[in-house]
């Protein structure tokens, strides 16, 4: 950096910090951003039932790398000691699918299997919801799979029943595999499951995801919602290989919850005859994608990109006004490089306050958050991409209100296309007023798309869920997302030095 950008520099922050309007204002942005933050988090309940007792609602199990988890299916297992071999085939898939009561007490079931249901062979650390375990599985309409610890997933080949299915352990290494005829197996996938002990669980399983359905609304957006469904699976041609194993089969509801009366909601359970195993499961393995999650203690930065807008447009077009400018562009003659120090500077210091408030905001909602409420828990990485995402969308943002107040000279009119170009199409796409597909390309093409920073959970092809901008999932990658505005506001900087170059303050 040469000395002369550096007087430039120096010259900017001064202008910056010696108006108390604009420090006032990124202050209040980083205090909107805590404060919403803590209301947000301090006004959020939930409350669980027992029958007509409130009591504590339980919290998700945690999988194998403290991700939070859905582990909730019908298991009829055996121990296996060390090394064995588990094989089955699934011979039937049926199911069915509670929809909403046409006639008031009679109860609307049909029958169909919802595209995520799954049956096959499993081996399991222990029925302790969140263990380590690896499957492969016949599903309702993507094919044989491979899953483990619920976030793998590997697809086999297409189709559903009959398919005999395998899975094999040698130490800490289960390898699936699935066959037409029992004979010719295919190799599906491996999983190598670290600190697996001796004894496991291996045997049969069953599990229905809810039925999930969007429907769109009045506005044009769509309603989403989730119906109880079951499965059940016909398998047969049993046999389990290995130390401990022959013996009786054991049966659990793993993870389900009990009624006051001591009853398992929405049980499955098996029917057996000889060497036919039928089945019948509820609930998902599979990672949890329905909790709060922490992007959502920053929800007052939408307002603190109000504010710095503002800020950062009227940092360039308050010389305009007041005609400054002359003098500016007088001591420093390379206009281009004057601008590119006000960019600095407005970028700078809205990240550091920016930062400052995200930084604070995520650990303290976390700890404040009211009863009941639980926060999707994420690795270390991802938390302070969130941290320092939202800071730099901010600080790009003032930039591109920056370079607009530059092509413009006027700071209202300014505002009014950062917030048109950034916040409109935002709250347009996450609003549920227009069709996902419109909501999605919005966050692809606008400057908008800079807002997928923040998304902390992905989304995943195993999980049925509705991947869309209103339920916080965004069409591009966080970073692709934020390169798009980025060159956005790269765009605008650029047309903004050509045109100061050229025609007169």
């Amino acid at each position: 950096m040469t000395s002369d950008f550096r007087h430039l520099l120096r010259a900017e922050w001064t202008k910056l910090r010696t108006v108390r309007g604009w420090m006032a204002g990124l202050a209040a942005a980083a205090l909107l951003i805590v404060g919403i933050g803590v209301l947000f988090a301090t006004g959020s309940h939930s409350s669980c039932s027992n029958g007509p007792v409130e009591v504590p609602c339980l919290v998700p199990p945690l999988g194998p790398d403290g991700e939070a988890v859905q582990d909730r299916f019908y298991f009829v297992h055996q121990p296996l000691d060390g090394d064995g071999t588990i094989t089955a085939r699934v011979r039937s898939m049926t199911g069915q699918i509670r929809l909403p009561d046409a006639t008031p007490g009679v109860r609307n079931v049909v029958s169909g299997v919802v595209p995520w249901a799954k049956a096959g062979v499993m081996i399991k650390r222990s029925t302790e919801p969140g263990s380590a375990y690896a499957a492969v599985m016949v599903t309702g309409a993507h094919g044989v799979r491979m899953q483990h610890d619920f976030t793998e997933d590997v697809a086999g080949t297409a189709g559903g029943s009959p398919r005999w299915l395998r899975l094999t352990r040698t130490g800490e290494t289960i390898t699936g595999e699935e066959s037409a005829d029992g004979e010719r197996w295919i190799k599906v996938g491996t999983a190598r499951l670290p600190g697996l002990p001796a004894r496991v669980r291996v045997g049969l399983f069953a599990a229905s995801p809810g039925d999930v359905r969007v429907t769109p609304n009045t506005l044009g957006g769509s309603a989403v919602s989730s119906r109880f469904a079951e499965v059940t699976a016909t398998m047969d041609e049993v046999g389990v290989r290995g130390a401990a194993t022959g013996g009786s089969w054991s049966r659990d509801d793993v993870g389900a919850e009990v009624e006051p009366d001591g009853s398992v909601h929405h049980g499955g359970g098996l029917v057996r005859n000889g060497g036919t195993f039928a089945v019948t499961g509820t609930g998902d393995i599979a990672p949890n994608t329905t909790e709060s999650t922490i992007e959502r203690s920053l929800v007052g930065s939408l307002i603190a990109l109000i504010v710095v807008i503002v800020v950062a447009a009227q940092f360039v077009t308050a010389e305009y006004r007041r005609g400054l400018i002359h003098t500016t562009l007088l001591a420093a003659p390379r206009r281009g490089r004057t601008l590119a120090a006000k960019a600095v500077v407005a970028g700078g210091a809205t990240f550091v306050f920016g930062l400052a408030a995200t930084a604070v905001t995520v650990p303290l909602a976390g700890r404040l958050q009211g009863g009941g409420v639980f926060t999707l828990p994420v690795s270390a990485w991802t938390e302070w991409r969130v941290i320092a995402g939202v800071a730099a969308l901010l600080a790009v943002a003032a930039v591109f209100a920056l370079a607009l107040g530059t092509l413009f000279r006027r700071g209202s009119t300014a505002v009014i296309a950062a917030i048109a170009g950034l916040v409109v199409p935002y709250v347009l796409a996450i609003a549920s007023i227009l069709p996902d597909e419109v909501s999605r390309w919005l966050l692809r093409l606008t400057p908008a798309a800079g807002f997928a920073i923040q998304q902390s959970i992905p989304e995943y092809e195993q999980v049925t869920g509705h991947y869309a901008p209103a339920s916080g999932y965004f069409p591009l990658p966080p970073w692709a997302g934020f390169a798009v505005l980025c060159a956005y506001a790269g765009l605008a900087l650029g047309v903004a030095a050509y045109r100061i170059e050229r025609r007169d303050a």
